[in-house]
């Protein structure tokens, strides 16, 4: 029989090792970046693996998928913008708007970090099945939704 604060306790737990897991995951793509002398923080990697599978977005749309603020935002757009990976451009349906754009420079950096993140979640995934991997999501789902919901 489950004691009161188990579920509690095992969920704690669960959380953590989430957030160990995004560490271990930031320390893997930061240590190839150094490797390989790309001047890239994980957040600035953030956003532009957003754009890598959708260009052409807005400022608020990646700071939604990205989950930043959107002071964050404009500082990381930038700065990846100074270093010449992305570039803004006016929304031609709202002028208010910006839409972010990779440029060809950026476009290649994705070629050459490409088969670091495939390397990374194959490493995360080994010894699992898929079922597994499809299970975990649904219970993070709930836990995102139970906790958005209340």
């Amino acid at each position: 029989m489950i004691q009161p604060g188990q579920k509690v306790e095992a969920t704690r737990h669960f959380t953590h090792l989430l957030f160990e897991l995004r560490d271990h995951l930031r320390q893997f793509m930061q240590k190839k970046f150094r490797e390989n002398n790309i001047n890239l923080t994980y957040e600035m990697h953030q956003i532009m693996a957003s754009l890598w599978r959708k260009d052409g977005i807005n400022q608020q749309e990646l700071a939604d998928l990205t989950l930043k603020d959107k002071a964050s935002m404009t500082f990381l757009i930038d700065n990846l913008t100074k270093r010449g990976l992305v570039k803004r451009t006016e929304d031609p349906l709202d002028r208010r708007s910006k839409l972010i754009y990779l440029t060809s420079k950026g476009k290649k950096l994705g070629e050459k970090v490409k088969p670091w993140v495939e390397q990374l979640f194959t490493i995360a995934s080994k010894n699992f099945e898929i079922n597994e991997i499809n299970n975990s999501i649904r219970i993070i789902e709930k836990m995102r939704d139970n906790i958005k919901d209340s």
